[in-house]
């Protein structure tokens, strides 16, 4: 019985973010500081993106001032990936997909002020049960590793506010050409940074404009081909034929995928206890309720 345009749907959402699960564990294997990592990470995205006439057809169809400020979200979200893959080297793999899952909770916060939406209460309520989860977390890894927690909440803390920021600009220009926009930006802000990186910090700095070993250069194009380029196309697919509610379900999994992935190709459990696995239980627990809870405020439509 051949499957429904819903279902295939589905099954699409999942493998992108199982692919994005991925990420965390190449950004483990890649033997590349943080900040090399993702320069090289960004830079193979947007020359892929420039070979797709559809991307030049975007830009040119948006304003200056729309242009700049997609540019002005890529730094944000080049703060990001640098950030999550400085918890990687700092922490590992697990712990950094941990803090991604906090994303949901800032978001609950920051978005009422960015993407000009109402304020939650309860978004708020469920943000504060999160603590004694991160509580947990913290507690149950060696002392060595907290650093790589709070840089990895610093991260999630970014994905919430540019995540709110593209909310609000979402639809006005294809997504292709917003992405080229907001990755070469962030390239470009990482190229300005680099030279104050050993100043600024000392464990993300590297050199960028040499060409990586041929083992991080394989681990680069994976995740930019196949952990990014990939699950962003399939994933705009998908959501023609799925609901926002549903996708951000399958959304919620990544940190599960990322965990789960890690134990089984690094080992990582070994290197945690039970008790920072009872704080991410709590913390996804979390993650897993907010959408529920927006979705019994979400108003319903009588049918005529």
């Amino acid at each position: 019985m051949p499957m429904t345009a819903a279902q295939r749907a589905q099954w699409q959402i999942h493998f992108c973010v199982l692919l994005w699960g991925f990420t965390a564990i190449l950004g483990k294997l890649i033997s590349l500081p943080a900040l090399p990592l993702v320069w090289w990470r960004m830079l193979l995205v947007v020359a892929a993106l420039a070979l797709v006439p559809r991307v030049w057809q975007g830009l040119r169809r948006m304003p200056i001032r729309l242009i700049a400020a997609y540019a002005g979200i890529g730094v944000l979200v080049a703060l990001h990936w640098l950030t999550f893959y400085g918890a990687i080297k700092l922490a590992n793999a697990s712990v950094a997909a941990t803090c991604m899952a906090l994303a949901t909770v800032f978001t609950a916060v920051v978005e009422p002020w960015l993407a000009r939406s109402r304020f939650s209460r309860g978004d708020l309520a469920l943000g504060i049960l999160v603590l004694p989860g991160v509580a947990l977390v913290v507690g149950g890894v060696v002392p060595e590793m907290r650093l790589g927690i709070l840089i990895g909440a610093l991260s999630a803390a970014f994905v919430a506010v540019f995540s709110s920021l593209n909310k609000r600009l979402v639809e006005r220009a294809d997504p292709l050409a917003v992405t080229a926009i907001e990755l070469g930006a962030g390239t470009l802000a990482l190229s300005l940074l680099a030279p104050l990186m050993p100043q600024i910090f000392p464990a993300f700095a590297g050199t960028l404009y040499v060409l990586p070993g041929s083992h991080d250069l394989i681990y680069l194009l994976v995740l930019a081909i196949a952990c990014t380029l990939l699950p962003f196309t399939l994933s705009l697919i998908a959501l023609r034929h799925m609901s926002a509610f549903s996708a951000q379900l399958a959304i919620n999994l990544e940190p599960v995928y990322a965990i789960a992935l890690a134990a089984l190709l690094l080992g990582e459990q070994r290197e945690l206890s039970v008790q920072f696995y009872l704080g991410v239980t709590i913390i996804l627990a979390a993650v897993f309720v907010h959408p529920l809870l927006a979705l019994r405020r979400a108003p319903t439509t009588s049918a005529r």
